[in-house]
């Protein structure tokens, strides 16, 4: 299957999921997130904002902030497809609906920040598989942001058990992530000897 359509059928899948099947598959994840070695060693975290019938990282964020850990939040650029880091440092005050309807922070507050700072990233997806490939919304902003980041940075995809397939299509330039974490397991994803 190609990645358009797997990525509308996934989509149309995630979208029958009622508003508190979301809250509470969430707060799974969010909370076994916070059990992770891997986030409680981490001093600055890029994480998506989430919208729709994503996975609601805005706990996890806020969460992250409270307890001192610093926070970057992507702002698009469509021209070259680029992810920038942007440090939040207010959740409720900074931020604004912005690029394909997603929160993104105002302008006065864009506080874009080397993404060398960056430990670990929580990344978003339409489809997963074990190895660690996703398929993601279509425009390659992460595959791009992960070339440009310390190879050693872990990225875990943020999804729901559903989301999760035997296999995705893949292209060249797919960066595989490290770890997938779902309402139901983490997963250590194998990776392929490219």
């Amino acid at each position: 299957m190609d990645k358009k359509v797997l990525r509308k059928k996934m989509l149309e899948k995630r979208s029958q999921l009622s508003l508190e099947k979301i809250e509470e598959k969430s707060k799974i994840i969010a909370n076994n997130l916070f059990n992770l070695n891997q986030y409680k060693k981490a001093n600055f975290i890029f994480s998506f904002i989430s919208f729709k019938d994503e996975v609601n990282t805005h706990e996890i964020i806020k969460k992250s902030i409270s307890i001192g850990k610093r926070v970057g939040v992507p702002i698009p650029v469509p021209k070259t497809k680029e992810l920038k880091v942007s440090e939040l440092i207010d959740f409720d005050k900074e931020l604004d609906l912005g690029f394909y309807n997603i929160l993104t922070p105002k302008d006065k507050y864009i506080r874009i920040v080397p993404p060398q700072l960056v430990d670990l990233v929580l990344v978003p997806g339409v489809a997963f598989d074990k190895r660690g490939y996703r398929v993601g919304y279509g425009g390659g902003y992460y595959d791009r942001f992960f070339n440009n980041i310390n190879k050693d940075i872990i990225k875990i995809g943020l999804c729901y058990e559903m989301q999760i397939l035997s296999e995705v299509p893949k292209n060249s330039h797919d960066i595989p992530i490290d770890f997938i974490l779902t309402e139901k397991r983490l997963i250590q994803c194998a990776k392929e000897k490219i």
